[in-house]
């Protein structure tokens, strides 16, 4: 599929002013349409093959906010989509011709520091939640870009730095605040709605809207001991061996990444290496400095960097790292496997991608999982493959739309050639607009439980603009 994803508004979609007048008088945030100022904005998100045209947009400042949004659409039969940051891959935040029910004026983050807990609402980025835990030298597991929404991130799973020492995102979950698709809002956790609290920890927007996510916290930093090691790209089959080998003998504190891709014009870096094919280890300890040289140690054993930069950083500045290389405005186009475990055919394969890459901000990253992340039971949450050894993420990445043939073919090519050695499970977050077909696969064992709960608490399938679970029959 090439092109900019759009379509224009349905004719059998024409909205009652009234009825827009009257959302508009009983919400305390905004509601946007057409040919309202900011709307061409507030339809604007991370991914930039994504252009859709709402009917509405309801900014929501509140859970009372959501509730006369939904208690709205479901009044129109407008489609909904739900929008936090805005930055998932598929572009689920928007739906043409519907009502998106925009998080993003949701703000607020409270921290307890005594508790170890934080109450964050559906706006907050991963940078702004970041900052105000790192006030009390507090963290949880969240990704690596800053720009990146909490809520997307927490309800498909959530993974990072720290998941290695501290779990998914989801494992930090202690409760949600949830608006369902009658209107309702209603607590869920161990204790209340327990089976909705299990479906929210990974099973993505597909039971409700969260309205307020509490964060079990962590003492962390606020230095760690990170940074980049980077070598030649020509060096990458035996880097990667020993790099396997490192890696899966490395303290649960320890995270390093593989990210392989065209150098950008990094300061540390000489300007020869500019543009060329580099092996980076992206590497986070979370615990004590000296501690974390001795378990980084054997890394630099690993061949002849060209850079290596790993030392004492902020956490927040090493959380925000990888910004510039994920900024909005660019065409997206991702594809991922669950590996367990990574054999030299699939890392040889990996390589031969890299020697083809369509541009340059086209990257393959593998993300190292275990630790902590096995240490919740399988069935404990929604979230399903913790048997992963590794995470692929095919990362297609450009500015012209005349590229996107290009791209997105060596995305799927490598995703194709990957499959034989993929477990089947997939990071539902890392998924394109076109895998719909393969949520299934990608929930393994636990979709069946998944269509129940759906059936239970949303039997019409309202919220379906996303990687959608259907409901039970």
């Amino acid at each position: 599929m090439t092109g900019t994803l759009t379509s224009p508004l349905p004719a059998s979609r024409v909205l009652d002013a009234n009825a827009v007048a009257d959302l508009s008088q009983g919400l305390r945030g905004r509601v946007l349409t057409a040919d309202t100022p900011g709307y061409d904005d507030a339809r604007t998100i991370w991914n930039a093959m994504i252009d859709k045209r709402p009917a509405v947009i309801a900014r929501c400042a509140s859970a009372a906010d959501v509730k006369r949004a939904v208690r709205f659409a479901r009044e129109t039969g407008l489609d909904i989509a739900v929008r936090g940051g805005g930055h998932n891959i598929a572009g689920s935040a928007l739906v043409d011709g519907g009502v998106v029910i925009d998080l993003s004026p949701m703000k607020s983050v409270r921290v307890d520091p005594v508790r170890r807990i934080a109450v964050v609402e559906p706006g907050v980025t991963l940078g702004e939640f970041d900052h105000d835990a790192q006030a009390f030298g507090l963290a949880t597991p969240v990704g690596i870009n800053s720009t990146t929404g909490i809520a997307g991130l927490t309800l498909g799973g959530g993974f990072g730095w720290l998941s290695r020492t501290y779990g998914m995102t989801v494992d930090n979950l202690r409760s949600a605040d949830v608006v369902t698709v009658d209107g309702e809002l209603v607590r869920a956790s161990e204790r209340e709605n327990a089976d909705l609290f299990w479906g929210l920890r990974g099973g993505g927007g597909n039971f409700g809207i969260v309205t307020a996510f509490e964060l079990g916290l962590h003492q962390v930093g606020p230095e760690v001991m990170a940074g980049l090691i980077v070598h030649p790209f020509n060096d990458a089959r035996a880097l990667l061996r020993r790099y396997r080998e490192v890696a899966l003998s490395a303290p649960n504190e320890l995270a390093v990444w593989v990210v392989m891709r065209k150098a950008p014009p990094l300061p540390f870096l000489p300007p020869e290496v500019h543009g060329t094919e580099v092996v980076v280890f992206g590497v986070l300890y979370s615990g004590d400095m000296k501690a974390g040289e001795r378990a980084v140690a054997p890394l630099r054993t690993i061949g002849k960097p060209i850079a290596d930069v790993v030392s004492p950083h902020p956490y927040t500045g090493f959380q925000a790292a990888f910004d510039p290389l994920l900024a909005p405005g660019a065409r997206n186009y991702w594809k991922t496997h669950d590996l367990a475990p990574l054999p030299d055919e699939a890392l040889d394969i990996a390589i031969d991608a890299v020697k083809r890459l369509p541009g340059p901000q086209c990257e393959v990253i593998l993300a190292q999982m275990g630790g902590a992340i096995r240490d919740t039971s399988e069935d404990a949450t929604a979230y399903s493959g913790r048997d992963a050894d590794w995470i692929v993420n095919v990362h297609g990445r450009w500015s012209d739309q005349a590229e996107d043939e290009r791209c997105i073919g060596w995305a799927r090519r490598l995703f194709t050639d990957l499959t034989p050695y993929a477990t089947g499970n997939a990071y539902v977050n890392f998924m394109a607009h076109d895998e719909g077909d393969r949520v299934k696969t990608a929930y393994g064992t636990h979709y069946a439980r998944l269509a129940a709960l759906k059936q239970k608490y949303d039997p019409a399938n309202i919220l379906r603009t996303n990687q959608n679970i259907v409901p039970a029959a």
